[in-house]
């Protein structure tokens, strides 16, 4: 799912991750999650779809940062020292994030729906809130440097964004 594939995603999911945005561009990363709490209903799917509809935006700024595949963009996963590791020596919900943004990237939505049906069924839920925070950091990241570059971005996120 694509937040910039002209209105294929449900209003609600949008207008969440909408507010998360705006919560964690005020810094308040408990507000965020708050704000992405499933309501009443089927919350796994909620979920799901909310942070698929993340991955899905970042993989398409990561396509536009990376001129549609002509130049390379570099995922890199650090620990809590600051030094870089590999996928597998990170925590399980920023392993779950890097391998659920590549398989976007590189087109297998399916993959990538696995990592985050993965995660949703095994983590604990700080390491589903993890994920999330990972989602709108990555969003806000990249949105702000396809903004600086002027590359598209979802209006949605840029409305989030920008003052």
């Amino acid at each position: 799912m694509h937040a910039d594939s002209g209105g294929d995603e449900q209003p609600s999911l949008v207008e969440k991750a909408q507010r998360a945005l705006l919560a964690m561009r005020l810094g308040d990363d408990a507000e965020a999650l708050d704000v992405l709490a499933p309501s009443a209903g089927d919350r796994l799917a909620e979920t799901r779809e909310l942070t698929l509809l993340l991955f899905g935006t970042c993989s398409a700024m990561v396509g536009s940062l990376g001129d549609g595949g002509a130049a390379p963009v570099k995922v890199q996963v650090f620990d809590e020292a600051g030094e870089e590791v590999s996928i597998d020596q990170a925590d399980p919900p920023v392993r779950t994030a890097v391998r659920t943004l590549l398989a976007e990237v590189h087109g297998n939505t399916e993959a990538a729906e696995e990592q985050v049906e993965i995660a949703l069924a095994s983590a604990a839920p700080d390491e589903v809130d993890s994920l999330l925070l990972q989602a709108l950091r990555w969003t806000m990241r990249l949105s702000a440097e396809c903004l600086e570059r002027g590359l598209p971005v979802a209006p949605w996120i840029a409305d989030a964004l920008t003052d």
